[in-house]
Parts: structure tokens; sequence; C-alpha cells
């Protein structure tokens, strides 16, 4: 059993080529995988490995970044490795969107998953899915807008379209990006912006499905491709070819070929593209007769 830990900390950070070059040596010690992101705003990643080794990069993140406690968490488990490696970052933001947060900027915004449908249920309230359209076609919660924004740079001109006296929902995947998002909205003078806590995964961990007003699963970026009310393994696999997320309905399609197409990049794909898939797909299909593991080939196959 895998542990995975998503966390991050808005907390202004010195010395980032050598916080970066000590954490790749302690992922690599500890046998832990996943990719943390430093900055000069603080940090943000998802890592897995067996719960001991977990502990120890945790504790090892708050003593070298003098952190005291994250801004967030989310806990889950896996039956294989999510990750194929371990790497380490170093970014201008820990989510790109072209403003800076100090630690004295945190809003006290955060709605718990518990109180999270209540306020939905305001009929002036416009609530904002703060992820990619790929994300929001896998599953978001009813009633929510599609920012249709590819870029997460781009999130702050879709956002000129409301009104600073609308009251705003938003939610994403862990959380981070509707922080930045929050006080990019408070800067331009909105006094009712809301987020839920933890973000989806918070959500779908405490929230009972009978209970809960979320429609479909949660893409998330690894190799469980999507996640399920109490974080259970989604049906979505993971093309190889455009990298985004295919459902079962998707794989009936006669444009859908493991390790190579899938309906949504099939027409687009060159000849020698495919031809390339093609031959690594056949690389994979071999180690596995062989019994062998091929470095493309997810763990739990």
């Amino acid at each position: 059993m895998f542990h995975v830990f998503g966390f991050y900390k808005f907390k202004r950070l010195t010395g980032l080529k050598k916080i970066k070059k000590s954490f790749q040596e302690i992922l690599i010690n500890n046998r832990v995988r996943g990719t943390i992101i430093f900055s000069k705003e603080g940090i943000n990643g998802t890592i897995s490995g067996k719960k001991n080794n977990i502990e120890k990069v945790k504790n090892s993140l708050k003593k070298v970044c003098k952190i005291k406690t994250f801004d967030s968490e989310n806990n889950s488990t896996s039956n294989f490795q999510p990750f194929h490696r371990g790497k380490t970052k170093i970014k201008k933001e820990v989510v790109p969107m072209g403003i800076y947060v100090k630690q004295f900027q945190k809003l006290n915004n955060s709605i718990e998953p518990e109180k999270w449908n209540s306020l939905l249920k305001n009929k002036d309230i416009k609530i904002i899915d703060a992820r990619k359209t790929f994300e929001f076609e896998v599953g978001t919660f009813k009633g929510a807008e599609n920012p249709k924004v590819d870029n997460f740079r781009d999130f702050p001109k879709y956002l000129k379209k409301f009104n600073k006296k609308n009251t705003i929902a938003m939610f994403c995947t862990g959380g981070i990006r509707c922080e930045k998002a929050s006080v990019y909205l408070k800067r331009k003078g909105f006094k009712n912006v809301f987020q839920l806590k933890g973000g989806i995964i918070n959500y779908l961990k405490k929230i009972k499905k009978k209970d809960s007003i979320w429609k479909g699963e949660c893409y998330v970026f690894d190799n469980r491709v999507s996640l399920k009310h109490k974080l259970k393994v989604g049906t979505y696999s993971m093309c190889s070819g455009c990298r985004k997320p295919v459902s079962t309905i998707e794989k009936k399609s006669k444009n859908y070929v493991e390790g190579i197409s899938c309906p949504k990049c099939h027409e687009y794909l060159t000849h020698s593209q495919k031809k390339r898939f093609s031959m690594r797909q056949n690389q994979i299909l071999t180690a596995k007769k062989m019994g062998k593991k091929h470095i493309f080939v997810k763990e739990f196959y």
C-alpha cells in the first residue's frame, strides 16, 4: 500500500537551489516519488511512498522550510505507486498566475466540505471550477461554470467578467489554484469570495456519495488518473497519445487504440507520431510477455 500526500504552503523561501538539491536526494533515499515545486512564495507538491518514508519527507520539509503546518494537506492511498519518478523543481510561482502571494495576504475564506453544499444552494452565487476544461469534463459540481482556460495565467482575464458585488465560490483539485485566485480577486476589490477547503479531494474524502452534489470523477495528475468518493481509484485511463483522460465510453470508439490514440487526438496525430507510439506500445507488450517492466508502463498493469 502506497500513501499519497498532497500539500502546499505559501511562505517566503530563500536558498531554493540548495533546498531543491537536498530534497532530490531525500526523495531518492526514501524511495518516494512525485513532484515538489519550490518557489520564493512557497511550496506545492504531491508525493507517494511507504507511510513511514512519507512522514520522513514531510518532517524534513517542515524543518528545512521552517513550516509548522501546511496550508493544506490531502492524504490518500493507492495499491500501486502512482508516479514514475521523484522530481524537485524551482519555479517563479507555485501556481503560475502572474501574481506574488505573501504570507500575510492569506485570506480566511475557506469553506469546509460539510458546509459547501449549503453555500452552493444560494441561487445568486457564481460557482467557478478553477481547473482546465479536460478536468471539468471528467467531473464537477452541479451548476459550476467552466472557465475554458487552458493556461492558469489566463485565469485573471476570465475573472474580469464578474462584478465586484458578486458572491463567488471557487474550487479546484487541492485548493492551491483557488488560493491564488482569491488573492487576485481580493486585490481587485471583491468582498464575497469563498473557496472549498482542501479542494475536491478533501470533499470526496469527507462527504458520502448519497449526500454529495459532485457529478462524475476527479482528475488527478498521477497514474490513478481519476478518483471517486472515498478517494477510490476511478474508471478513467490515460491516453498515451495526447495525455488526456479517457472514459470507458471513449475506449469503445474505433478511434481508441491502446497506447496510441483516443477520440480526442486520433484525427490530429501525425502518421509519424502514431508510428512512434505504436513502437512504444509494442515494446511495452513485449516487456510484459517477458515478465519485465518497461519505463512507460504503469505499475498496476
